[in-house]
């Protein structure tokens, strides 16, 4: 039997044609290693909201991985008071068309 399936052009976001795709994933991205540094100081929801400085129910959507009411650099912020450096580079792109968004988690040392 044969599987019908397409090729993803790389971001889920754009293949289920959503808006804004590039933004969407970006933030899906930063949401993720949120996630996992909350894991990993084994915190309750209260708890990372106060640390945080935002709400329990905020909390609770960051850890269903549903950022949808949190701006990119509010996901910032939250990465720096876990204790992450943010980068943000800005550059021309090389073929004078539109730019693009991404993010690039470097493993902890």
């Amino acid at each position: 039997m044969e599987i019908d399936h397409e090729t993803s052009a790389g971001n889920v976001f754009a293949d289920l044609d959503l808006p804004e795709p590039e933004q969407e994933l970006v933030k899906a991205k930063l949401t993720v290693q949120i996630y996992r540094l909350l894991k990993d100081r084994g915190l309750t929801q209260t708890e990372a909201a106060k640390l945080l400085g935002t709400t329990q129910a905020q909390v609770s959507a960051l850890m269903r991985c549903k950022p949808a009411s949190v701006s990119v650099g509010r996901l910032m912020t939250f990465l720096t008071v876990l204790g992450q450096d943010v980068e943000v580079t800005v550059k021309p792109v090389s073929n004078q068309g539109a730019g693009h968004m991404s993010v690039v988690v470097q493993p902890a040392a």
